[in-house]
């Protein structure tokens, strides 16, 4: 079962460890394996909650922009293949 976590938790178990907590500990207690604590260590170490949910919007205008720079190449290449 994949359960879901926000930023402010993701945060606050960052937090623990910073504080002294063991890694072992926080995931036994969250569900979660060691390395899944060491990519959110990766993504949000130093951030604070708003600045996290400023980067989920972030990534999510990225994403929004990459697709539709995707379509646009298409519809270039689909041109190009009708006049030539």
């Amino acid at each position: 079962m994949k359960k879901r976590y926000t930023e402010e938790q993701i945060i606050k178990a960052i937090k623990q460890h910073e504080a002294g907590a063991k890694v072992d500990d926080i995931c036994r207690e969250m569900g979660i394996s060691t390395g899944t604590f060491y990519n959110w260590r990766r993504k949000y170490a130093g951030l604070e909650v708003n600045e996290a949910k400023r980067l989920r919007e972030l990534e999510a205008e990225n994403n929004k922009l990459k697709k539709m720079l995707a379509d646009k190449m298409l519809e270039v290449e689909a041109m190009k293949d009708v006049l030539y």
